[in-house]
């Protein structure tokens, strides 16, 4: 029966690894376009922090703290305050962090005529009228000087 569930979970690991993989591109390969910028607009780009990790790392530093006061139910409860006030603390202490970012929104015309828009931090070389390329797609996108 155990082999059964081991066979089971490596086919069952094969094919979610098998839906990720982008349709039409194999791995490691990296499509670029060619165009012309036509409008490169000012934006705010969300920070890079990943919410609520501060008040996960508070929280556990919190429980870690109240384990070492008391004992029996005074022990949890110092656990219990020390998770909240943690998290509550590394929360506030993640806020001071968490500032957008600049950013541009660059509209691009390709070879073939259609408009490709594409946000990313800002790039001083980039200007309107300049030959770039578009590598990637989606998410990934970056425009480059040509």
């Amino acid at each position: 029966m155990q082999k059964i569930s081991s066979y089971l979970s490596v086919l069952v690991l094969a094919l979610a690894l098998g839906a990720c993989a982008a349709p039409g591109q194999q791995p490691g390969e990296l499509e670029i376009r060619s165009g012309i910028i036509e409008q490169i607009l000012d934006v705010q780009l969300s920070s890079s922090h990943h919410a609520g990790v501060g008040a996960v790392v508070g929280g556990l530093a919190g429980i870690g703290v109240g384990s070492l006061i008391g004992a029996g139910t005074g022990r949890d409860v110092a656990m219990v305050l020390g998770a909240v006030g943690g998290a509550f603390a590394g929360n506030e202490v993640q806020k001071k962090y968490d500032h957008p970012v600049p950013g541009q929104q660059i509209v691009i015309r390709t070879g073939s005529g259609v408009l490709v828009s594409v946000t990313q931090p800002v790039n001083p070389a980039l200007y309107k009228g300049q030959r770039v390329y578009v590598e990637g797609n989606g998410d990934a996108a970056r425009v480059v000087p040509r």
